[in-house]
């Protein structure tokens, strides 16, 4: 496993030969780990409707992963200060999305 500090050697490297279709500390990885939080996230409302769920971190402040969380029933995210403006223009894009009839 590698930390963010940890790849900034070889992640360039991987983005630019295609090895990976973008950096997995910045993109949240749908198709792999989304499936295990979708799940998470559904047997946890099936044991409480009223539990909260969020994300923290960089995923937290990137369009498309905060899309993706709206999608799943998130209730937050949690970002760094210059990614809250992104965040909230975001959320309230999947917000408007979902409510279109």
């Amino acid at each position: 496993a590698a930390s963010p500090s940890d790849v900034g050697s070889f992640m360039p490297t991987y983005l630019a030969q295609g090895i990976l279709p973008s950096d997995p500390f910045q993109v949240f990885d749908q198709q792999g780990v989304g499936k295990l939080v979708e799940m998470a996230t559904a047997q946890g409302k099936e044991q409480n409707a009223d539990i909260k769920n969020g994300v923290c971190g960089e995923h937290g402040g990137e369009p498309e992963s905060v899309k993706y969380f709206y999608s799943l029933g998130h209730n937050y995210v949690s970002c760094s200060p210059f990614r809250v403006p992104i965040a909230r223009l975001a959320a309230a894009q999947a917000a408007a999305a979902a409510a279109a009839p």
